[in-house]
């Protein structure tokens, strides 16, 4: 699915289940990806600068995925796994992880570091 049609609502025309706006995070798998969605989402996304041997990164993913789910069509949630991209997190001076940032029509808005609940994030990152 393009990028620039995340915020639509759409359904699966066999089954009918809910295809768009996505109320999971997304995984990123390439940095094309990644640029493709920060410029082209109609609405914010919410990036999580991961790894799967942090803890901490662990902690927050509930939390994540409350925010994708209670904001579906308002926000993006994605996932960039630093151990996969490196060069991703590398571009955007991530250090510590887990970061989150989020990025309105392509630019870096806002950004918190480490393990919170949802509602810390939300109101930390203005989303």
């Amino acid at each position: 699915m393009p990028a620039a049609r995340l915020g639509d609502r759409a359904r699966c025309a066999a089954c009918k289940a809910h295809l768009l706006p996505p109320a999971r995070p997304i995984g990123v798998r390439s940095g094309t990806d990644f640029d493709e969605l920060t410029r082209d989402s109609p609405v914010p996304v919410v990036v999580d600068f991961w790894a799967g041997w942090c803890a901490p990164c662990h902690a927050v993913a509930p939390a994540l995925d409350q925010i994708a789910r209670d904001r579906a069509g308002r926000v993006i949630v994605a996932k960039v796994d630093t151990e996969a991209l490196p060069d991703v997190a590398a571009r955007f001076g991530v250090r510590n992880i887990p970061t989150m940032i989020v990025f309105r029509r392509g630019k870096e808005a806002e950004r918190v570091s480490g393990a919170m609940p949802a509602q810390a994030i939300v109101e930390r990152l203005m989303i």
